[in-house]
């Protein structure tokens, strides 16, 4: 772990802190429109994958993947969105946005879609509850 980590301000902001992955901290995005979480590789400077060391690479897609599959078993959605654009927060970050056929911005990107929704305190306890069991669990 990276202990001189900085979590950029923009992220700190719009997120919530979930679990921990060796390489990755989970976020959640303050959207409660849709199961919104940010992939942040501990490791600063970087603003792209390719730039991750080799190791690092190989442990970011696995934590993706187990990320992916946890919400897709979880919340059941139609489709998992996994993007990395960073056009404004140049820290490297991923989304893992679990889309329905019926939410609000389908088949749209949900990017300024409609305004975020904050989540109200009993549904943000429950989600990162939820969601840090089910990763605990397959992260062992």
């Amino acid at each position: 772990m990276n202990i001189d980590f900085q979590l950029h301000d923009m992220l700190a902001k719009d997120c919530i802190e979930v679990y921990e992955f060796p390489l990755c901290k989970v976020l959640l995005m303050n959207d409660s429109q849709y199961p919104w979480f940010i992939l942040v590789p501990k490791v600063n400077d970087v603003l792209d994958i390719y730039e991750l060391e080799w190791e690092q690479q190989i442990q970011f897609l696995n934590e993706s993947s187990l990320l992916s599959e946890v919400l897709m078993a979880m919340f059941k959605g139609t489709k998992l969105n996994v993007a990395a654009i960073g056009n404004i927060c140049p820290q490297l970050h991923v989304h893992h946005i679990v889309r329905f056929s019926d939410d609000i911005a389908w088949p749209k990107p949900v990017w300024g879609a409609f305004p975020a929704i904050a989540y109200d305190n009993d549904a943000l306890d429950k989600i990162k509850h939820e969601v840090k069991t089910a990763l605990s669990k397959v992260a062992e």
